[in-house]
């Protein structure tokens, strides 16, 4: 009997476009067309193109931020925008943004609040990703002294906070250093053996090879291609080449 694999995230023939006023009628722009796509639970799936190829509009999609033109878009069998979904789901954006004047542990601890955390509960997910994330030493520091890495560390750890199944991050190696990237990378597959979904968005082919078992690629809003590891392991120039000659 063939094992029947849950998908996390399906998209059935989503489009999204973007109308903005102007003086005298207005301009539209689609950001993805003709999008159809599954993300099977327990898979780390990178999303890869040049800027403006519609990666950062699925994400927004995903989480509810946005909601398609046409089409359809599923996570845990559930639109992005109902409740039961949206507790499923942890989101790092590509520029995170929290309060300067606040600690790590007060603005987890507001974040956690929302994600429906309270008391000894909220106090060890707070401790516990501060931990995960390499921000234990810094706990005490204002958002303020924070270098760009370590709000990239911030932001994931708020999104892992209330313990997701599925994961969204947007160029989550951003602005880290080398050791830093080796320790998020660590991170995220722990969570993945752990059975996290990870969906990443990074213009790093480097770490989407290391880290991801598929990757669609993305061309001006339309999905071009999908590949797997099996196929850029044996590909002369691997994925970097793969993805070159696709969005070409």
């Amino acid at each position: 009997m063939n094992e029947i694999t849950e998908n996390i995230v399906s998209f059935r023939d989503v489009e999204k476009t973007y109308k903005r006023p102007r003086l005298l009628g207005a301009v539209y722009n689609t950001a993805v067309k003709d999008l159809s796509f599954e993300i099977p639970a327990g898979e780390i799936t990178g999303l890869l193109g040049l800027n403006g190829a519609g990666k950062t509009t699925i994400m927004k999609l995903i989480t509810g931020l946005l909601f398609p033109t046409a089409g359809g878009v599923q996570v845990f069998g559930l639109p992005p925008s109902d409740g039961a979904s949206k507790s499923g789901v942890g989101f790092l954006p590509e520029l995170p943004y929290f309060p300067p004047q606040e600690t790590p542990g007060a603005i987890l601890s507001y974040y956690g609040r929302l994600s429906g955390l309270g008391g000894p509960e909220l106090a060890r997910s707070v401790a516990g990703v501060l931990r995960r994330t390499g921000l234990e030493p810094h706990s005490g520091k204002r958002v303020s002294e924070f270098s760009k890495g370590m709000l990239q560390r911030l932001g994931l750890a708020q999104a892992l906070l209330h313990k997701p199944r599925l994961l969204v991050l947007d160029e989550p190696v951003s602005g880290l250093d080398p050791l830093a990237i080796h320790d998020i990378r660590g991170l995220l597959a722990e969570l993945n053996t752990d059975g996290t979904t990870i969906l990443l968005s990074s213009h790093s082919i480097s770490e989407v090879e290391k880290l991801c078992s598929r990757v669609m690629i993305m061309v001006r809003g339309k999905l071009a291609k999908t590949v797997r590891r099996s196929q850029w392991a044996i590909a002369p120039g691997g994925l970097e080449a793969i993805f070159v000659e696709t969005v070409k």
